[in-house]
């Protein structure tokens, strides 16, 4: 998947003609922990469960037309990989920025988890 292919896909959603915003996310595999340690990648995993209801939940908000996510979570990634692709259509900036804010936040906190590789 890649997010030419999902930009593609939400264009064909039925109520795609209410968009006034595309926004997207690509998360990347970063070479530093947060706190500065060096990373030689990662493995994610995914509560496609949690995951699922997230989806449902953030699409319900005003003016979100659709939300699309791919998570690479088959293969040990390098520094530098996709980790994430997450793609919001709605009708005004302040709605798909807050869409797409929020179903970030709550992928990475209750769908997701990682195991980090270090050097």
């Amino acid at each position: 998947m890649n997010l030419s292919t999902m930009l593609e896909e939400i264009k064909q959603h039925p109520e795609y003609h209410k968009a006034g915003m595309i926004l997207c996310h690509n998360g990347v595999v970063r070479a530093t922990t947060r706190e500065g340690d060096e990373v030689t990648g990662l493995k994610v995993m995914v509560d496609h469960n949690r995951l699922d209801q997230i989806l449902d939940e953030q699409k319900k908000r005003p003016g979100i037309i659709d939300i699309l996510i791919h998570i690479n979570e088959e293969e040990e990634l390098a520094v530098g990989d996709d980790v994430m692709f997450l793609v919001v259509a709605g009708d005004i900036r302040e709605n798909v920025l807050g869409a797409l804010t929020d179903t970030l936040n709550l992928v990475k906190a209750e769908a997701t988890s990682k195991k980090q590789y270090f050097k």
